[in-house]
């Protein structure tokens, strides 16, 4: 692997040492490097292992340790010899500091196991991790065995009802309502003998379905009494810290979700690899609390309806649900996985990422991107990953390429790798390009949900026509999709064959954890920078319909009556009214497109228009309505609108309830209408009653 380390030096602002066999024979200059205080990068993770087993046993060691990955996602290439400028790139961001600390969710597990499936198969998996785990068994039926002659496990029987929870909590519900108590039985097999219809296998359960009620199974245990068939069903309950479940997939009640709840695992009966995971899920564990919500800022719902549900409808894990009765989301940290979809798609930042942040995320990128073009790289193209089997893949490639059997990452290809892949957005995405990325391309493998994959394309194809209207030629944000090596080193080529325009000037604002400010910045620099000129842009951009959170409303004024129950539906504060004069304004900056108002109008007066406006007036005041006031024919005072008394009277005109003064006093302000009535003297008053 080449290494030039005079040029990553003079891109880095350092003097390097030249340090090649990291392996185990520079293992003294490593534990001296450590002693010294300053942060230290091991430019290798082969022996990630060592050199933190170093570190610990290392007398004196101070020094922050971080390891980055230069070989195959650099070195080993057939464009070894032009990497130098990603190399220095990803040293240089190896040397940011780790993200601070967030709250953390805690799973205790104390090791009760709870396996349903064929009692056969049931005990089988039980004998291997019976050893540390307190297992329970649940039958589906006998399987193709049947249960052993000795009862090891004890074993629950009967309809299963309902399953919840998460590692360390997890309820399971079900209905006892078969004939024979599992609890009482002693597995003699005399009922199974007795039985004219076969309707009792050796998971000592009686199929209904098959009894013709002779009874003789009840008559030869009498001395056990396990055998009731007038026994009421009754309903029980019964907490477990881990579930291994054999039965199929579509089997319910069960988990559907396409991100499981940890601790709940599927076994086919041969996967070993799956009983050693559960066996070492027994203790304390701890994850990082992913995300932070602000309700203020949610556009999910106002008077109970529901306007965005873009959170809810992404997650994979069903960790969100909806709490419109208080104007809100729910979020279940226990469930949550952390793919950071639902912040991904949120149009407000009510829901932002929190480990790591925005800004860490951001800071990243832009050194990322900074440290390239100072290292002399062009065309930088920033590949996102997952850390799981979007890291595997890029490193199969790497060692693919050193085999000559691929071309392996190129040059200009930047890997980055993410907790999940869908933690990004459009502000993120915008903000790369205005940090002098050519491309971000966000590699997916066969580990995402499929609504994770609609949701980043409906991001993506928002963002690529924010640049194509700005005269930003090419295709900057994709999915790549691949799952093979192969398939990713001929994805990866392909990307070179296009040309993408990009800002003549980079941008130098840093990313806000608020993402309607970030995603505000990116749009300004790229507007700034647009290869467009400013006389042959168009007046607006239009977006897709769907995942735009930026655009316009239009509001039918024929149908619009002005009570402006959209203002206060509003969560954005994009619809305003005005005290002085009945109107409907319009900030569209502020509008985040999350339907509310359309939804909460009474009169279905308006409609959403995804875009973007490149003239002043996105970030100016304007009025969408407005109607001439109604004074008050008592007292002049205007209240309400023309338009708006005119209707209410035509309405209630018919109505018995409001003929003669009645009708009248609809015409004037509040104050008048309650000195009206009481003035009168045909009108009863309640200090006379």
């Amino acid at each position: 692997m080449p290494l030039n380390a005079k040029a990553l030096g003079e891109a880095l602002h350092e003097d390097l040492t030249l340090h090649s066999t990291l392996c185990r024979r520079d293992a003294g200059a490593f534990q001296k490097a450590i002693q010294s205080g300053q942060d230290v990068v091991v430019a290798c993770t082969q022996e990630q292992r060592l050199f933190g087993d170093l570190g610990q046993q290392t007398e004196g060691a101070v020094s922050p340790i971080r390891f980055v990955n230069i070989r195959e996602t650099g070195g080993w290439s057939r464009d070894a010899a032009k990497a130098s400028p990603k190399i220095a790139a990803l040293l240089a961001a190896a040397r940011l500091p780790d993200p601070p600390p967030v709250p953390t969710v805690t799973y205790k597990s104390t090791g009760r196991l709870l396996i349903i499936g064929p009692l056969d198969q049931a005990e089988q998996a039980a004998a291997l991790v019976s050893d540390v785990l307190d297992v329970t068994l649940f039958t589906q039926g006998p399987g193709n065995a049947g249960g052993a002659q000795a009862r090891r496990y004890p074993v629950l029987g009967g309809r299963i009802t309902g399953l919840t929870g998460w590692l360390g909590a997890f309820e399971l519900q079900w209905s006892a309502d078969n004939p024979i108590d599992l609890d009482l039985c002693t597995r003699c097999n005399a009922c199974v003998a007795a039985c004219p219809e076969n309707a009792i296998g050796l998971d000592y359960q009686i199929d209904m379905a098959a009894c013709q009620s002779h009874r003789a199974c009840v008559k030869v245990c009498q001395v056990a009494g396990a055998i009731d068939f007038t026994r009421d069903a009754t309903a029980q309950t019964e907490r477990f810290d881990l579930v291994l479940d054999l039965r199929a997939p579509t089997a319910t009640p069960t988990f559907l979700q396409h991100a499981l709840p940890q601790g709940y695992l599927r076994w086919d009966g041969r996967d070993l690899g799956t009983l050693l995971k559960l066996r070492e899920l027994v203790g304390e564990f701890e994850k990082p609390k992913f995300f932070a919500y602000k309700q203020k800022l949610c556009a999910h719902s106002r008077n109970e309806t529901v306007g965005c549900n873009a959170c809810v409808d992404i997650c994979s894990a069903e960790a969100i649900a909806s709490d419109k009765s208080r104007q809100q989301i729910k979020v279940n940290p226990n469930l949550c996985v952390g793919c950071g979809a639902c912040t991904t798609v949120c149009p407000t930042g009510a829901l932002t990422y929190a480990y790591p942040s925005a800004t860490d995320q951001g800071t990243k990128l832009k050194t990322l991107l900074s440290t390239y073009a100072a290292a002399g790289g062009k065309d930088a193209v920033v590949l996102l990953h997952s850390q799981e089997r979007g890291q595997s893949l890029v490193e199969e490639l790497g060692r693919a390429a050193q085999l000559k059997l691929a071309q392996g990452v190129p040059a200009n290809v930047i890997p980055v790798a993410l907790w999940h892949t869908a933690s990004t957005g459009v502000d993120l995405w915008l903000s790369a390009i205005a940090y002098g990325a050519s491309q971000v391309v966000v590699l997916s493998t066969d580990e995402e949900a499929p609504q994770y994959l609609d949701g980043l394309q409906a991001q993506m194809d928002v963002a690529q026509a924010i640049l194509r209207g700005l005269g930003y030629t090419g295709t900057h944000v994709q999915l790549l999709r691949a799952n093979h090596p192969t398939a990713l080193d001929a994805a990866l080529q392909a990307l070179g064959q296009t040309r993408q325009k990009t800002p003549a000037v980079v941008a130098r604002f840093a990313v806000a954890q608020e993402k309607r400010s970030t995603l505000e910045m990116a749009l300004d620099h790229l507007t700034e920078q647009a290869p467009m000129p400013v006389a042959e842009r168009p007046a607006a951009i239009a977006l897709p319909a769907v995942g735009s959170p930026l655009g316009t409303i239009e509001v039918n004024k024929d149908r619009c009556t002005l009570c402006l129950s959209c203002v206060s539906a509003c969560p954005a504060s994009a619809l305003q009214d005005n005290p002085q004069l009945p109107q409907l304004r319009f900030i569209e900056k502020n509008c985040v497109q999350c339907g509310l108002c359309a939804t909460t109008c009474p009169e279905d007066a308006i409609t959403l228009q995804p875009r973007l406006l490149l003239t002043p007036e996105r970030a100016q005041l304007r009025v969408l309505n407005e109607a001439k006031p109604w004074a008050c024919v008592r007292c002049g005072k205007p209240f309400g609108t023309v338009k708006a008394i005119e209707a209410m009277l035509g309405k209630l005109s018919g109505h018995p309830m409001f003929q003669g003064e009645a009708l009248e006093r609809l015409k004037m302000c509040s104050d008048c209408r309650v000195i009206d009535l009481y003035s009168a003297q045909n009108e009863t008053k309640v200090t006379d009653l």
